[in-house]
Protein backbone atom coordinates (compact mmCIF):
# COMPACT_ATOMS: atom_id res chain seq x y z
CA UNK A 1 0.00 0.00 0.00
CA UNK A 2 1.26 3.49 -0.88
CA UNK A 3 1.06 6.95 0.64
CA UNK A 4 0.61 9.88 -1.74
CA UNK A 5 1.13 13.60 -1.30
CA UNK A 6 -1.31 15.20 -3.75
CA UNK A 7 -0.82 18.86 -4.62
CA UNK A 8 -3.83 20.62 -6.15
CA UNK A 9 -3.26 23.79 -8.15
CA UNK A 10 -5.83 25.54 -10.34
CA UNK A 11 -4.60 27.97 -12.98
CA UNK A 12 -7.38 30.47 -12.35
CA UNK A 13 -7.75 32.67 -9.27
CA UNK A 14 -10.08 35.51 -8.38
CA UNK A 15 -8.33 36.96 -5.32
CA UNK A 16 -4.76 36.98 -6.66
CA UNK A 17 -4.27 36.50 -10.39
CA UNK A 18 -2.28 33.39 -11.32
CA UNK A 19 -1.36 33.04 -7.65
CA UNK A 20 0.15 29.56 -7.85
CA UNK A 21 2.82 30.95 -10.20
CA UNK A 22 3.36 34.14 -8.21
CA UNK A 23 7.03 34.44 -7.31
CA UNK A 24 7.88 34.44 -3.62
CA UNK A 25 11.62 34.98 -3.08
CA UNK A 26 12.21 33.94 -6.66
CA UNK A 27 10.14 30.74 -6.61
CA UNK A 28 6.51 30.23 -7.72
CA UNK A 29 4.18 29.41 -4.86
CA UNK A 30 3.60 25.91 -6.19
CA UNK A 31 7.35 25.24 -5.92
CA UNK A 32 7.26 25.92 -2.17
CA UNK A 33 4.63 23.22 -1.74
CA UNK A 34 6.46 20.79 -4.02
CA UNK A 35 9.66 21.23 -2.03
CA UNK A 36 7.77 20.69 1.22
CA UNK A 37 6.23 17.46 -0.14
CA UNK A 38 9.57 16.18 -1.43
CA UNK A 39 11.15 16.93 1.93
CA UNK A 40 8.55 14.85 3.76
CA UNK A 41 9.44 11.28 4.71
CA UNK A 42 6.09 9.50 4.73
CA UNK A 43 4.85 9.94 1.13
CA UNK A 44 5.97 7.33 -1.38
CA UNK A 45 5.21 9.67 -4.28
CA UNK A 46 4.31 13.31 -4.90
CA UNK A 47 1.48 14.07 -7.33
CA UNK A 48 0.53 17.40 -8.88
CA UNK A 49 -2.87 17.83 -10.54
CA UNK A 50 -3.52 21.09 -12.37
CA UNK A 51 -5.14 22.65 -15.43
CA UNK A 52 -2.25 25.11 -15.82
CA UNK A 53 0.51 24.16 -18.29
CA UNK A 54 3.05 26.44 -16.58
CA UNK A 55 2.18 24.97 -13.17
CA UNK A 56 2.57 21.43 -14.51
CA UNK A 57 5.91 22.42 -16.03
CA UNK A 58 7.19 23.41 -12.60
CA UNK A 59 6.18 19.99 -11.30
CA UNK A 60 7.96 18.25 -14.17
CA UNK A 61 11.12 20.24 -13.43
CA UNK A 62 11.08 18.77 -9.92
CA UNK A 63 10.54 15.26 -11.28
CA UNK A 64 7.20 14.62 -9.57
CA UNK A 65 4.12 12.98 -11.10
CA UNK A 66 2.09 15.58 -12.99
CA UNK A 67 -1.42 15.15 -14.36
CA UNK A 68 -3.34 17.57 -16.57
CA UNK A 69 -6.69 18.09 -14.91
CA UNK A 70 -9.70 17.87 -17.29
CA UNK A 71 -11.75 21.01 -17.87
CA UNK A 72 -14.71 19.70 -15.89
CA UNK A 73 -12.47 19.61 -12.81
CA UNK A 74 -10.85 23.00 -13.36
CA UNK A 75 -13.57 25.50 -12.41
CA UNK A 76 -13.86 27.36 -9.10
CA UNK A 77 -16.97 25.35 -8.24
CA UNK A 78 -15.12 22.03 -8.29
CA UNK A 79 -14.67 20.51 -4.84
CA UNK A 80 -11.27 19.89 -3.30
CA UNK A 81 -11.88 16.19 -2.91
CA UNK A 82 -12.88 15.81 -6.57
CA UNK A 83 -9.57 17.35 -7.66
CA UNK A 84 -7.65 15.09 -5.29
CA UNK A 85 -9.48 11.99 -6.49
CA UNK A 86 -8.35 12.89 -10.01
CA UNK A 87 -4.74 12.95 -8.88
CA UNK A 88 -5.00 9.66 -7.00
CA UNK A 89 -6.87 7.90 -9.82
CA UNK A 90 -4.37 9.11 -12.44
CA UNK A 91 -1.42 7.89 -10.36
CA UNK A 92 -3.06 4.51 -9.71
CA UNK A 93 -3.80 4.10 -13.42
CA UNK A 94 -0.14 4.78 -14.14
CA UNK A 95 0.90 2.33 -11.40
CA UNK A 96 -1.66 -0.53 -11.62
CA UNK A 97 0.52 -2.77 -9.46
CA UNK A 98 0.24 -0.33 -6.56
CA UNK A 99 -2.66 0.90 -4.45
CA UNK A 100 -2.92 4.14 -2.49
CA UNK A 101 -4.04 3.84 1.13
CA UNK A 102 -3.36 7.29 2.60
CA UNK A 103 -3.33 10.76 1.02
CA UNK A 104 -1.83 14.05 2.19
CA UNK A 105 -3.70 16.87 0.46
CA UNK A 106 -1.56 19.97 -0.09
CA UNK A 107 -2.80 23.29 -1.48
CA UNK A 108 -0.31 24.84 -3.90
CA UNK A 109 -1.00 28.37 -2.65
CA UNK A 110 0.17 27.60 0.90
CA UNK A 111 3.68 28.99 0.87
CA UNK A 112 4.79 28.28 4.42
CA UNK A 113 4.48 25.10 6.46
CA UNK A 114 6.63 23.54 9.19
CA UNK A 115 8.99 21.03 7.56
CA UNK A 116 7.52 18.03 9.37
CA UNK A 117 3.84 18.99 9.17
CA UNK A 118 2.83 16.49 6.50
CA UNK A 119 4.70 13.69 8.24
CA UNK A 120 3.01 14.57 11.54
CA UNK A 121 -0.44 14.56 9.94
CA UNK A 122 0.10 11.25 8.19
CA UNK A 123 1.58 9.66 11.31
CA UNK A 124 -1.44 10.70 13.38
CA UNK A 125 -3.80 9.47 10.64
CA UNK A 126 -2.18 6.05 10.60
CA UNK A 127 -1.48 5.59 14.31
CA UNK A 128 -4.91 6.72 15.51
CA UNK A 129 -6.75 4.96 12.65
CA UNK A 130 -8.64 8.18 11.99
CA UNK A 131 -10.50 8.97 8.78
CA UNK A 132 -8.86 12.38 8.44
CA UNK A 133 -6.43 14.76 10.13
CA UNK A 134 -6.48 18.54 9.62
CA UNK A 135 -4.15 21.27 10.82
CA UNK A 136 -5.55 24.09 12.97
CA UNK A 137 -4.48 27.09 15.05
CA UNK A 138 -5.93 28.81 18.11
CA UNK A 139 -8.01 31.82 17.04
CA UNK A 140 -6.81 33.90 19.99
CA UNK A 141 -8.46 37.32 20.24
CA UNK A 142 -10.51 36.66 17.06
CA UNK A 143 -12.71 34.48 19.25
CA UNK A 144 -16.42 34.09 18.40
CA UNK A 145 -17.33 35.03 21.99
CA UNK A 146 -15.82 38.47 21.35
CA UNK A 147 -17.62 38.95 18.05
CA UNK A 148 -20.69 41.13 17.64
CA UNK A 149 -23.85 41.30 15.56
CA UNK A 150 -25.50 44.38 14.07
CA UNK A 151 -29.28 44.56 14.02
CA UNK A 152 -32.12 47.08 14.25
CA UNK A 153 -33.80 49.28 11.66
CA UNK A 154 -30.59 51.06 10.72
CA UNK A 155 -28.33 48.04 11.18
CA UNK A 156 -26.31 49.74 13.91
CA UNK A 157 -27.51 48.07 17.12
CA UNK A 158 -24.52 46.24 18.58
CA UNK A 159 -25.15 42.95 20.38
CA UNK A 160 -23.00 39.99 21.35
CA UNK A 161 -22.84 37.17 18.83
CA UNK A 162 -23.03 34.80 21.80
CA UNK A 163 -24.04 36.41 25.15
CA UNK A 164 -21.22 36.12 27.70
CA UNK A 165 -19.35 38.09 30.38
CA UNK A 166 -15.78 37.21 29.39
CA UNK A 167 -13.49 40.22 29.32
CA UNK A 168 -10.04 38.66 29.71
CA UNK A 169 -8.40 36.89 26.80
CA UNK A 170 -7.01 34.16 29.04
CA UNK A 171 -10.56 33.25 30.11
CA UNK A 172 -11.71 32.47 26.59
CA UNK A 173 -12.27 28.74 25.95
CA UNK A 174 -9.96 27.38 23.22
CA UNK A 175 -11.39 27.59 19.71
CA UNK A 176 -9.50 26.56 16.60
CA UNK A 177 -9.49 27.58 12.95
CA UNK A 178 -8.55 25.35 10.01
CA UNK A 179 -5.40 26.70 8.34
CA UNK A 180 -5.06 24.58 5.16
CA UNK A 181 -1.57 23.39 6.09
CA UNK A 182 -2.21 19.69 5.49
CA UNK A 183 -5.30 17.57 5.16
CA UNK A 184 -4.51 13.86 5.51
CA UNK A 185 -7.21 11.33 4.65
CA UNK A 186 -7.60 7.64 4.03
CA UNK A 187 -8.29 6.59 0.46
CA UNK A 188 -11.48 4.96 1.65
CA UNK A 189 -12.81 8.24 3.06
CA UNK A 190 -11.62 10.27 0.06
CA UNK A 191 -13.63 8.12 -2.34
CA UNK A 192 -16.75 8.08 -0.17
CA UNK A 193 -18.77 10.64 -2.11
CA UNK A 194 -22.16 12.02 -1.09
CA UNK A 195 -23.30 15.16 -2.99
CA UNK A 196 -25.67 16.00 -0.14
CA UNK A 197 -22.76 16.11 2.32
CA UNK A 198 -19.73 17.93 0.81
CA UNK A 199 -17.49 17.03 3.77
CA UNK A 200 -18.31 13.33 3.61
CA UNK A 201 -14.76 12.65 2.40
CA UNK A 202 -13.41 13.64 5.84
CA UNK A 203 -15.13 10.63 7.38
CA UNK A 204 -16.53 10.41 10.90
CA UNK A 205 -13.32 10.05 12.94
CA UNK A 206 -11.64 13.43 12.44
CA UNK A 207 -8.44 14.42 14.25
CA UNK A 208 -6.39 17.61 14.40
CA UNK A 209 -2.83 18.86 14.74
CA UNK A 210 -2.36 22.28 16.35
CA UNK A 211 0.12 24.73 14.84
CA UNK A 212 1.08 28.28 15.74
CA UNK A 213 -0.85 31.07 13.95
CA UNK A 214 2.09 32.00 11.68
CA UNK A 215 3.30 28.46 10.96
CA UNK A 216 1.06 28.14 7.91
CA UNK A 217 0.43 30.96 5.43
CA UNK A 218 -2.45 30.40 3.00
CA UNK A 219 -2.15 32.97 0.19
CA UNK A 220 -5.41 34.07 -1.43
CA UNK A 221 -4.88 37.80 -1.95
CA UNK A 222 -2.23 40.53 -2.02
CA UNK A 223 -2.35 41.06 1.73
CA UNK A 224 -1.72 37.36 2.36
CA UNK A 225 1.26 37.53 0.00
CA UNK A 226 2.72 40.51 1.85
CA UNK A 227 2.15 38.70 5.15
CA UNK A 228 4.08 35.68 3.85
CA UNK A 229 6.97 37.94 2.86
CA UNK A 230 6.99 39.50 6.33
CA UNK A 231 6.93 36.13 8.10
CA UNK A 232 9.80 34.86 5.95
CA UNK A 233 11.83 37.98 6.72
CA UNK A 234 11.11 37.63 10.44
CA UNK A 235 12.07 33.95 10.42
CA UNK A 236 15.39 34.77 8.76
CA UNK A 237 16.08 37.53 11.25
CA UNK A 238 15.33 35.24 14.21
CA UNK A 239 17.50 32.44 12.81
CA UNK A 240 20.47 34.81 12.68
CA UNK A 241 19.90 36.14 16.19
Amino acid sequence: MSILAVIIARAGSKGLKNKNMRLLEGKPLVAWTIEHALGSVKPDAVVLTSDGPDILQVGKAYGIHTYDRPQELAGDQVTIDAAVRHGVSAWEKEHPQKKCQYVAILYANVALRPENLTDRALTKLIETEADSVQTVYNVGKMHPLWMRKLSGVHGDVLTAYEPNEIFRRQDLPPVYMLNSGVLAVTRESLFDVDPAHPHQFLGENRKAIVTRPTDVIDIDDELDFMFAQSVLALNKKQSKA
